[in-house]
């Protein structure tokens, strides 16, 4: 974790392009954590899709109740190093496996986009794998920020001597050589405690990854992404959004508002216990309402333990004019920070929808109506082996943090040996550690 200390996080080195690799994803969310262990293999030459160039094929599974978490930070260590825990156990005896190293994502901090520009002087000469490494370095030097932490850095184009747009320089002169680039940060306190309860859990953090761009790998198909598109993951605790324009991720966002504000809502305006509103919203919620909505009744059970207390009844109409507000306020809010993204630029791009708050009737309408964009509800695209329960966009996130080791080579990443001082080292060093801290 030594690496936080200077606003970097873990980084993952590029996949080999030869072989098989094991792969583990962790999405520690507000309301649930999940743990995919997936196999990727590479695809022949003749058959790599543009964004892609290994299969997924999911080989374990876990999925546990989240604790000791609150808008995607951990409020309780204790609490939630032991729900990662048990998690990450589900996954290793699905996969018959031990886990080692994780890939995370966050959700937390409140994710933040840079566009960021730096330069070098070269000389006239050449440009090189050094020049380029430099001017890297350069960029990162410049993305550091105080109380920050730099989930992502990813260049956009080069520049040489103000000619901008360059993809790739080697080979070419210049006297000046720059770069600009996308960097993703959040709040160095929330990345730095979420990596201490996994590490806490024995498991390496092998990179830490924002969730909307996570989700937006795993749901928006390529054709989306090379024309524009954003994804709004609309978790329990967090609404979070990624921004896509020519297959690049441009753009990222995030608030504390989600599916566990409109719950809140609902165990307040029918005097009933969260369980009993979380279910009532699981069952009967939607924003949208008929005439008959009037005449359906709903039984809501009395708070009090008393099972002699009867339970007292509303109608599925009462249900939509307490969960439409908190939800037109989550779309309104992604609309304006839209509004001030590339996106903006993109009159015809598509937003994506996942996370567990989408599941609501009528939410990709109310969407739609709301943002004037064609909506649709993002579910995990080309992932094979995935369990009936993961299917949906509510593992969205999860199933792209093990896409994301196929997009890792399009950031610049530190040396191996930062990371390893960043994740705890091996495996003898992670036993060391747990040594010292239990004796």
């Amino acid at each position: 974790m030594s690496a936080l200390q200077f606003g970097l996080t873990p980084k993952m080195k590029p996949l080999p392009t030869n072989r098989s690799v094991l792969v583990a994803a962790l999405d520690v969310g507000t309301s649930k954590i999940a743990c995919l262990i997936g196999r990727l293999r590479p695809h022949p030459s003749e058959e790599a899709l543009p964004l892609r160039s290994h299969s997924v094929e999911v080989v374990g599974f876990g999925h546990t109740v989240a604790r000791g978490m609150k808008a995607g930070t951990v409020i309780d260590l204790a609490e939630a190093e032991a729900a990662i825990r048990q998690c990450a156990d589900l996954a290793e005896r699905s996969a018959k496996m031990q886990l080692d190293s994780v890939v995370v994502s966050v959700s937390a901090g409140r994710p933040t986009s840079e566009l960021i520009s730096a330069s070098i002087e070269v000389a006239g000469t050449a440009i090189g794998d050094r020049d380029i490494a430099r001017v890297l370095a350069a960029g990162s030097r410049h993305s550091a920020r105080v109380g920050r932490a730099v989930l992502h850095s990813l260049p956009i184009g080069y520049c040489l001597d103000q000619a901008r747009g360059i993809q790739d320089p080697r080979g070419m002169l210049a006297r000046e050589f720059g770069i600009d680039m996308h960097v993703v940060t959040a709040d160095a306190s929330a990345a730095r405690n979420l990596m201490l309860a996994i590490e806490r859990s024995h498991l390496a953090v092998e990179a830490m990854v924002t969730s909307a761009y996570a989700a937006g790998l795993s749901a928006i198909a390529d054709d989306e992404a090379e024309l524009g598109a954003a994804l709004l993951d609309m978790g329990a605790g967090t609404t979070t959004i990624a921004v896509f324009s020519g297959t690049r991720f441009v753009h990222a966002d995030g608030f504390a508002l989600g599916g566990r504000h409109v719950t809140m809502d609902l165990a307040r305006g029918l005097n009933a216990r969260i369980a009993d509103a979380e279910r009532i919203k699981t069952l009967y919620g939607s924003v949208l309402t008929g005439a008959s909505d009037e005449r359906d009744m709903i039984a809501v059970p009395a708070v009090d333990t008393d099972e002699r207390e009867a339970p007292h009844f509303v109608s599925r109409a009462s249900l939509g004019r307490i969960i439409k507000p908190r939800v037109e306020e989550i779309l309104e809010m992604a609309r304006d920070r839209l509004a001030a993204s590339p996106f903006a630029a993109e009159p015809r791009g598509r937003v994506i929808l996942t996370g567990g708050a989408t599941q609501l009737t009528g939410v990709p309408e109310l969407a739609a109506q709301i943002l004037r964009r064609p909506v649709r509800v993002g579910r995990p695209l080309g992932v094979a082996g995935l369990p009936d329960e993961a299917k949906g966009a509510a593992f969205a996130v999860a199933t792209g943090l093990l896409v994301y080791p196929q997009a890792a080579h399009l950031e610049h990443f530190e040396p191996r040996a930062t990371r390893h001082s960043a994740t705890g080292g091996g495996y003898i060093a992670r036993v060391g550690r747990w040594l010292r801290e239990s004796f």
